[in-house]
């Protein structure tokens, strides 16, 4: 009976981190590009009792062996790179990734980093920032003078100043890929960082070789699900419930031993 009680605190161990990771989903359903998660599960080591195809008497061979197992744990949290919806803001800012790939960010220790949150502003420099202040790659000044700016689905950042009819060209933002997106690491403050998993960052024009293309004037929505995650949820809280009761009866089970007289 102390095996299953052990056994059953491990799947309500799990499934705890599997209702944090869905608390998590549904608290940035509206946060701009963010990415939902799902936990995965490992069932844990077992105990042999009989080999399967071991000897059961001198001519014959057990055809199934016996394994108990010891529980489950959390094997990891993987992210879900699916695009999210498309929201028309009509800031010239404000820019959605239309497909692959992620903004590059400069931290202020020069460090790049990553986004799909596409929500950007200008600083009193002039400089293409997020909102925590941090300058896109590959950083870009927009001039004073500036009446208006377009910045077409290929990254190339056109600025028209008053008096002028001809576009200044002022930089092209590239979208960047990464052979393993799944391996990246959640910084927070919806900053990605590059792993030894997810492979070098890969620098690429927007709309080419499998890079999204830029769309001005929109952002991406989170691609968290309500109805799906609340299923996830009430899947989660069962099977919690259904460990919590095995325990339960385990511990029933152990009293009635200690009683035998």
């Amino acid at each position: 009976m102390l095996r299953a009680i052990h056994t059953s605190a491990t799947g309500m161990a799990a499934q705890e981190a599997n209702v944090n990771n869905i608390s998590n989903n549904i608290a940035n359903i509206n946060t701009v590009g963010f990415k939902k998660s799902r936990v995965e599960f490992d069932d844990l080591m077992y105990e042999t009792l009989t080999e399967s195809g071991a000897r059961s008497d001198a001519d014959t061979r057990y055809n199934i062996g016996t394994q108990i197992g010891s529980g489950a744990k959390v094997s990891a949290t993987r992210r879900i790179h699916s695009s999210g919806s498309f929201q028309k803001t009509e800031r010239p800012y404000d820019l959605m990734i239309d497909g692959d790939g992620f903004f590059g960010v400069i931290l202020p220790s020069g460090e790049l980093r990553f986004t799909r949150d596409g929500s950007f502003n200008v600083d009193n420099q002039g400089a293409l920032v997020t909102r925590k202040g941090y300058k896109i790659f590959p950083g870009m000044t927009i001039p004073s003078g500036a009446v208006s700016i377009n910045i077409n689905s290929n990254g190339l950042v056109e600025v028209y100043e008053k008096g002028n009819s001809k576009p200044q060209e002022v930089a092209t933002i590239p979208i960047f890929n990464f052979t393993n997106p799944v391996g990246l690491k959640n910084m927070g403050g919806n900053i990605l960082a590059g792993t030894p998993s997810s492979g070098e960052a890969i620098q690429q024009v927007p709309g080419e070789n499998k890079a999204g293309s830029i769309v001005q004037g929109a952002l991406e929505a989170s691609n968290v699900s309500m109805m799906n995650e609340m299923t996830n949820l009430i899947r989660a809280q069962r099977a919690y419930e259904m460990n919590s009761k095995v325990m339960n009866v385990a511990d029933q089970m152990l009293q009635t031993v200690n009683n035998i007289k």
